[in-house]
């Protein structure tokens, strides 16, 4: 039941987070962010969302930005899910590599 909870919550955070992306990152032309994971742990006091960025270079820059703007971020997703949620969570932010790492694999095996 409680892995249930989790799973609703952090998909409402995923789908939330990208909206306050997609629109934050508009004004930023070439730039596309997109959150390719959210977990939430039991407590739901903690989201840890994975994030994609394109172009990939650019990721560690983004992530910086992100992270020194966390609690606007916070306080725009508050705003967006305080009907469905008492607590809003606190927010980490990682890069998700996997693409690139895909990538990398396929390069790898056509040599």
């Amino acid at each position: 039941m409680q892995e249930t909870r989790q799973n609703r919550i952090a998909r409402l955070l995923q789908k939330e987070l990208a909206d306050i992306f997609q629109s934050q990152t508009r004004a930023m032309r070439g730039i596309l962010v997109s959150v390719t994971r959210a977990k939430v742990s039991p407590d739901l006091g903690i989201c840890t969302a994975y994030l994609s960025v394109f172009p990939s270079e650019r990721s560690e820059e983004l992530l910086k930005n992100i992270n020194a703007n966390t609690k606007s971020i916070r306080y725009e997703l508050g705003k967006r899910v305080h009907n469905q949620l008492r607590i809003i969570p606190e927010l980490r932010f990682f890069v998700d590599d996997s693409l690139d790492y895909i990538d990398r694999i396929d390069e790898l095996l056509k040599q």
